[in-house]
Parts: C-alpha cells; sequence; structure tokens
C-alpha cells in the first residue's frame, strides 16, 4: 500500500510537467547535424511597410548584406501595405502548401496559422541549438544570444508551450498633442495625462465664435481627440480598469459591465464632437497637422507623421498650422498605475519538407536581429530594437542623444516617441493568444466604432443588442475555450499517460483493499 501511495504521489508530481511541454499539433523542428552549403536555396520573405521607402531600402540591404555571406541563398521579397493582407494571404496559401519561409506577422495571427497542421515550426530547438542557434558557433555574423532579447519582447511569442517566433520591432501607443492648444484653452499638461483631463479639454474645445468657427483654432473644423486604434483603445482602458477582457484558455471576458461604462462615456463624448476615429474621420496626424485636433493617439512608429515639422506630413503644405507637439503616455485612470499595450511586428517560419530549407530559412531570420538591421530599422520611425543589444549599443544610444538636430533623422517628435517605450517597457502587456484572438481584438474595436457610428445616426444606446451584433459578427460564441477543446483522444501523450497511471493506482489500491478486508474475516 505504502508503494502505491507513493507511486501515486510521484506520478502526480512528474507527469503533469511532461505533459504540459507542448500540444500534439506542434511538431519540434529537428536541427540537420550541419547546413548543406554545396545547394543552393530560395526562399521567400513577406514584409510589411508603411509606404516608407527608407524601410524598403532597409529590407533590400539587409537581404544583399545577408546574400554576402550566405551566397547559396536567394531571398525573394514580397512587400504588403498592412498586416491583415499578409494575414488573408497566408491563410489562403496554408491550403495550397504555397506558404512563404519567413513572415513579419503578429501573435494573434500565428494562433490562427496553427490550426493547420505543421504549419509554423516552434522555434525552441533552433534557439538552443549550440551550431546555428542564437549565438550559435556556426554562424556567419554576429547573432544575439536569447539573453540579449529583451525578455518581455521575447515572452511575447511564446504560446501553447513553445516559442513561435522572434520580436522584429516593437512599438507602444502614445498621445501626439497639441501643446499649444491645450494651454490657450486655459489648461496646463500634467506630469501623467489621465482621461479626466483629456475628456474635459476635448469638450472645452468644441466651443464656437459668434461667426460659428471653432474659438481655438478659428476653422470650421475641430475634433479634438482622435483614436486610431479603436481596439487598442478599448483593450487599455479595460486593463487600466483591471476589468476582464480574456483569459490565457480563451475564454472571452470583454462583453461586461466595465465595458459597457466605456461605451457610454464614449457615446456622450461622441455625441459633442469631442470624440471620433480613425475609421470614420481619417488619419489623426492629418487633423494634428492641420490644427483640427488636440490628442492624436496613434502608435509611436507613427511618429514620422505627427507634427509641424514631420517629414512625412500627408498634407499639403499650405493646409500646416505652426505648434508645439508634445509626446506623453496614453491617458491613464490610474496614473500611479500606468499601463499601455506592447504592439510591433514579429517574424515566423513557415515548416516545409526540406529541413535544410528551413534551416536556411532560420538564418535570415536572425540575420534580421543583428544590430546593423535592427538599428537602421528602428530609425525609419518610432520603433525600438528588439534585442538589448542593440538598444545598448554606442550607435543607438548616439542617435537617441541627438534628438532635434534635424527633421529627419533626428526628427525629435520620433526620438520622444522611441524613448517613451523604452522608459516604459515594464508598464506594457499584450493580450492572451489563441485561435480567435484576432478575433476577439477586432470585436473590441467594432464595439467603440459601432456607438461612434451610432451617435451620428442619432440611434440610442442599448449595450445589449450591441453585444449581441458584435458576437455574432465576428462569431465569438464560436471560439472553443482550451477545456472546450479537449476530449481524451485529444490529450497530449503526458496527460494521457497520467489519467492512465492514476487509474492503476487507485485499482491496486482498491484490490488491496479488497484482499485485506478478506483475509481480516478468515
Amino acid at each position: 500500500m505504502k508503494k502505491l501511495i507513493a507511486l501515486l504521489l510521484v506520478l502526480c508530481t512528474v507527469l503533469p510537467i511532461a505533459s504540459c511541454h507542448g500540444t500534439e499539433d506542434s511538431v519540434a523542428f529537428s536541427v540537420p547535424e550541419s547546413f548543406d552549403t554545396s545547394r543552393e536555396y530560395e526562399i521567400s520573405f513577406w514584409a510589411k511597410n508603411d509606404t516608407n521607402i527608407a524601410q524598403v531600402n532597409i529590407y533590400k540591404q539587409a537581404i544583399a548584406d545577408f546574400q554576402e555571406l550566405y551566397p547559396n541563398i536567394t531571398v525573394n521579397l514580397k512587400l504588403y501595405t498592412d498586416y491583415g493582407r499578409i494575414y488573408n494571404d497566408v491563410i489562403t496559401n496554408i491550403s495550397t502548401d504555397t506558404t512563404p519561409n519567413v513572415c513579419i506577422t503578429y501573435p494573434d495571427h500565428i494562433a490562427t496559422y496553427l490550426t493547420g497542421k505543421d504549419t509554423v515550426v516552434p522555434l525552441d530547438e533552433l534557439f538552443d541549438d549550440a551550431k546555428y542557434g542564437l549565438g550559435g558557433s556556426e554562424v556567419r555574423f554576429e547573432s544575439p544570444k536569447e539573453s540579449e532579447i529583451v525578455p518581455k519582447f521575447l515572452e511575447e511569442c511564446a504560446f501553447n508551450g513553445y516559442y513561435y517566433a522572434v520580436p522584429y520591432m516593437r512599438s507602444t501607443e502614445a498621445c501626439y498633442i497639441n501643446k499649444t492648444y491645450v494651454e490657450k484653452l486655459g489648461f496646463t499638461l500634467p506630469e501623467t495625462l489621465t482621461w479626466d483631463f483629456v475628456w474635459e479639454v476635448s469638450e472645452a474645445a468644441m466651443k464656437k465664435d459668434a461667426n460659428g468657427n471653432f474659438a481655438v483654432n478659428g476653422q470650421k473644423t475641430m475634433l479634438p481627440f482622435i483614436y486610431k486604434s479603436t481596439d487598442n483603445m478599448m483593450i487599455q482602458m479595460l486593463r487600466q480598469k483591471g476589468a476582464g477582457y480574456s483569459d490565457i484558455y480563451g475564454s472571452v471576458e470583454l462583453f461586461n459591465d466595465t465595458t459597457a461604462e466605456i461605451l457610454k462615456t464614449v457615446e456622450e463624448h461622441a455625441a459633442t464632437g469631442a470624440f471620433d476615429t480613425f475609421k470614420r474621420s481619417g488619419y489623426p496626424a492629418n487633423y494634428l497637422n492641420a490644427g483640427q485636433c488636440i490628442f492624436a493617439i496613434d502608435s509611436t512608429a507613427g511618429a514620422t507623421w505627427m507634427g509641424t515639422d514631420a517629414p512625412l506630413v500627408d498634407i499639403p503644405e499650405e493646409k500646416l498650422v505652426e505648434f508645439e507637439t508634445v509626446v506623453m503616455s496614453i491617458p491613464q485612470f490610474d496614473p500611479e498605475d500606468p499601463k499601455m499595450i506592447s504592439q510591433g511586428p514579429s517574424m515566423c517560419i513557415f515548416n516545409k519538407e526540406d529541413p535544410q530549407e528551413v534551416l536556411a530559412s532560420w538564418l535570415f531570420m536572425q540575420f534580421m536581429l543583428t544590430n546593423e538591421v535592427q538599428i537602421a530599422y528602428s530609425q525609419t520611425e518610432g520603433y525600438v530594437p528588439v534585442t538589448e543589444k542593440a538598444q545598448k549599443s554606442d550607435e543607438y544610444l548616439d542617435y537617441l542623444s541627438r534628438a532635434g538636430e534635424d527633421n529627419e533623422l533626428y526628427y525629435k517628435i520620433k526620438l520622444d516617441a522611441a524613448k517613451l517605450l523604452l522608459e516604459n517597457t515594464d508598464n506594457t502587456f499584450v493580450t492572451p493568444v489563441f485561435n480567435g484572438s484576432a478575433s476577439l481584438r477586432n470585436a473590441a474595436g467594432q464595439l467603440i466604432e459601432n456607438v461612434n457610428k451610432g451617435v451620428r445616426r442619432k440611434q440610442e444606446l442599448d449595450v445589449n443588442a450591441l453585444y449581441d451584433e458584435v458576437i455574432s459578427l465576428y462569431r465569438l460564441d464560436q471560439i472553443q475555450t482550451s477545456s472546450d477543446k479537449v476530449s481524451f483522444g485529444d490529450l497530449p501523450n503526458g496527460s494521457v499517460a497520467l489519467l492512465a497511471a492514476l487509474c492503476v493506482c487507485w485499482i491496486g489500491m482498491g484490490i488491496y483493499v479488497v484482499i485485506d478486508k478478506t483475509k481480516r474475516k478468515k
């Protein structure tokens, strides 16, 4: 009996660890003993740029430099204007087994890619390989070690027990502020921006003069507060409030009382015209630069479009208005406990029949993490490098120290946006990743968009009806949580072994009890 109990305790301790290592859907990639340099390889790289030619040139230069080191690997670049199109093309190509080799993407998207069999390569063994892994001895360039990647950024690429991506660039959201107009309205910017302050100033900016022009700018148009990404807006407000959004198992927690309160606040300020969104009105930077917006919230990666002297201004020069631009963190409910989202592209590798081709793809993906590529790309916009090695390099520190020297490479607003993330990395968070998390993210933003649209149509807000509409639109009622999906036949081998061992132990103890009672009766 004692031996059986001891065995039971050991099994309960050891087997759960084994069962949690991964899922049967993930097949660990076996790294070849050596990279066959006698063969020619042709790999495809799907990437995204914001119509920024500087980014395109960095991709091309990185490919040229890599091919000098590995002349037997040809990298074909395919550019997209947004991540949604990359996502749609990958989904389409999974069924025909024509996925790219390397792809810039987001973890939410990877979770959907993984619904196909052996689609995305789990990277754990590649990370750790002594020859070709991160910092490997046989890599022909100075590859960063795993310990040199910013831990918080690397953690964002792990789910289902594996790393499925490496971070490429990171950004967060920032509030770009027309400080001139804030002070003209009689306000002083606080040390930390709050939602109450933004709403108060935005409402004050709606005052008009006797001619029907807005008093603060003397124009017929004024949209004081414009938010580009309403999904981020809802997600961050919920996190700041400590309210539900989703959990790691895929449970949808978005439709709660706090969400309803947020939507009512949005309705209130949309009704006065103090609040609007990118989807309804247009790009926040265009209104900010024309003196028609006071608070423009967008990614730190969009900093090169923000401000009178922005290098990538999208409006005619005659429409530009002179004002002082300030970059601050997004509004907070509790200034003492700031929370902001971490975002930015990552890179994944798609599985192929030839492991040598996968290894060639991995070598190229590692090259994109070198200081040369990381620093060059981060200088195009308000991104920050994902490796501590690049962040702490003399070249990057020199770049940050030269803010304002010109309105191109050292554009002050761009560097201020990058510093904002560097100073707040520990305050950032990411949302759980699962099959359906991309749809949930879209639903979060759609709630705000529908309220904003309903106000313009003079429709009364019915929160429950809105919830039902969005749930149906994004099929959120069809998202399966981890517990929903698991049947005995679907369990990982470790879990099956654990259950079988437990059954054997209990049966053994039962037999022991019966035999013992029989002996006692005799």
